[in-house]
């Protein structure tokens, strides 16, 4: 999941690189007033957000894959518990009843 972020993070890095120079260059418009930051950094999320969607589309398949196991061990561990509370009652009941 990390490498995942990470790499997600260089794409919009080097979008920014790219948006920033092209705004400077003069290739794509520049915001109005103080906006032209915001404007940079609006543009290459938005360019950023496809082209991670496309190159990273086996890295977050497998990152799913990684949740969804992390999710069934800990469904799993939360069954274990239950059913070890639930022995514990019922040997509690038979040691009241039995005595």
């Amino acid at each position: 999941m990390l490498r995942y972020t990470l790499m997600r993070l260089g794409i919009f890095a080097g979008c920014l690189l790219v948006v920033w120079g092209l705004v400077y260059a003069g290739a794509f418009p520049r915001g109005f007033g103080d906006s032209n930051f915001l404007w940079v950094l609006l543009l290459s999320l938005v360019l950023s957000a496809p082209i991670s969607f496309v190159v990273l589309r086996k890295e977050r398949d497998r990152a799913s894959v990684q949740v969804a196991q992390r999710v069934e061990r800990m469904q799993a561990n939360i069954e274990a518990n239950r059913s070890q509370e639930d022995a514990a009652v019922d040997a509690a009941d038979q040691a009241q009843t039995s005595s």
